[in-house]
């Protein structure tokens, strides 16, 4: 109680100066981070709460389930045609060399890991969050198609990220003999990804047909319209947790299905997200601020440098690998790689590796590392936001109407 009394505290003040924090570089992760550390350092009383492991936990899978069905619905299919479009480049040769690459230096700097453990480090902090970077997304200083690419980016690569975890995790439980081969990559195949493809494709076709009817019957009630979407990414938790299956895959698959039968989904989630999936974000992120403090003690330079790493060189060589070839100026190229902020998914998906209690040797140094990339995530784009903005408009001042970066784009969320 006393950790959701001063969760609720900080909620409260933070909306009352919101919007003047808004026009700073102190973003709402950087509050909530700092809030949660804070927590932590106060009397012992506090430091000796036992804090609900399962709770916690509950709590940021379903936010992270709510934000991956929200931006799945989000995206207009028709952004994702044609092999020059940016997002498509981020998210095909973009995200695999970013995960070969994170594992790669995984296993250079810090050491003692295998090949397995690595690739589960670099499929945690491979999602990008939009979130910490919000001023870019909607700085109307940066041409539409960039703040979008970055956007859909963000809004895909989490649900990408998810398979490649649940594969590595797989892999690496067979190989240090804690489970069976043949046992493990079956549930990861037939229950994990299987099943949770074919709910999500289940609850989103028929979810959405069903919403789409009542819509244009005006059977359903505007205010009422969010609650009946929301309700079909917590129904893929729910059956997810029956039948083994990934409530995140499940999710994902569930909102870019809905949109088939339901087109006005986009702007039905958003709403909501921006209404009341916020909270999700802040409580995970003032969490997220109580692992830091426990574990800035145990931060070693080699966990240091692979942050560092992770942000720049993980980043930025796929994503100019990805974006070669279409005619960006290198400041655009150097800004998209740039500002791929890791926070919410990566902290969601480290939680639920750990909970998962695989007993690797190497998770102790795979906490650290998470929790490490995130913090300096927060802190470098969260304080780097606006003065980068400023930077690169300035830059790209010069450049004609014709340049790539002015293409006109479709909106990512369809107009009503």
């Amino acid at each position: 109680m006393v950790l959701m009394a001063a969760f609720v505290s900080v909620v409260f003040v933070y909306s009352l100066v919101s919007r003047r924090l808004a026009r700073t570089i102190v973003t709402a992760p950087i509050v909530f981070t700092a809030a949660g550390a804070l927590t932590w350092l106060l009397p012992p009383t506090l430091n000796e709460l036992a804090l609900d492991r399962k709770a916690i936990l509950l709590i940021a899978e379903v936010g992270l389930v709510m934000t991956l069905f929200t931006d799945a619905s989000r995206i207009n299919p028709q952004m994702l045609k044609g092999n020059r479009n940016l997002p498509v480049r981020l998210l095909s040769i973009g995200m695999l060399p970013t995960i070969l690459l994170g594992a790669v230096c995984a296993m250079v700097v810090l050491g003692g890991l295998s090949w397995w453990e690595a690739g589960i480090l670099a499929a945690i902090l491979a999602p990008t969050d939009a979130g910490l970077g919000q001023v870019i997304v909607t700085s109307r200083r940066v041409p539409v198609r960039i703040r979008q690419a970055l956007n859909v980016e963000a809004g895909l690569n989490d649900g990408m990220s998810v398979p490649f975890l649940m594969f590595f995790i797989a892999l690496a439980e067979a190989r240090e003999g804690i489970a069976n081969p043949g046992t493990v990559l079956t549930r990861f195949l037939g229950e994990q990804l299987g099943y949770g493809i074919v709910l999500g494709l289940g609850f989103g076709l028929v979810g959405g047909w069903l919403l789409g009817l009542a819509h244009r019957r005006e059977w359903m009630a505007a205010p009422l319209a969010q609650l009946g979407v929301v309700v079909l990414p917590l129904l893929c938790v729910i059956t997810s947790e029956a039948t083994g299956a990934s409530m995140f895959i499940a999710a994902f698959v569930a909102g870019l299905c809905v949109q088939a039968g339901f087109v006005e989904v986009g702007r039905e989630s958003v709403e909501f997200a921006e209404d009341w999936g916020q909270l999700f974000d802040f409580f995970i992120f003032f969490v997220f601020g109580l692992f830091v403090a426990r574990a800035w003690a145990q931060f070693t330079p080699a966990v240091a440098l692979y942050a560092l790493l992770s942000l720049t060189v993980v980043r930025m060589v796929p994503v100019a690998l990805a974006l070669s070839g279409t005619g960006l100026s290198r400041p655009t190229v150097l800004f998209m790689g740039w500002f791929g902020p890791r926070g919410l998914a990566s902290i969601v998906l480290g939680l639920v590796y750990l909970e998962l209690e695989v007993a690797l040797p190497g998770e102790p140094t795979i906490r650290l590392a998470i929790t490490a990339t995130v913090l300096l995530s927060i802190l470098a784009h969260g304080l780097s936001a606006l003065p980068g903005i400023e930077a690169y408009a300035r830059t790209i001042e010069s450049l004609g109407p014709g340049a790539p970066e002015f293409q006109t784009v479709e909106e990512t969320v369809p107009k009503p």
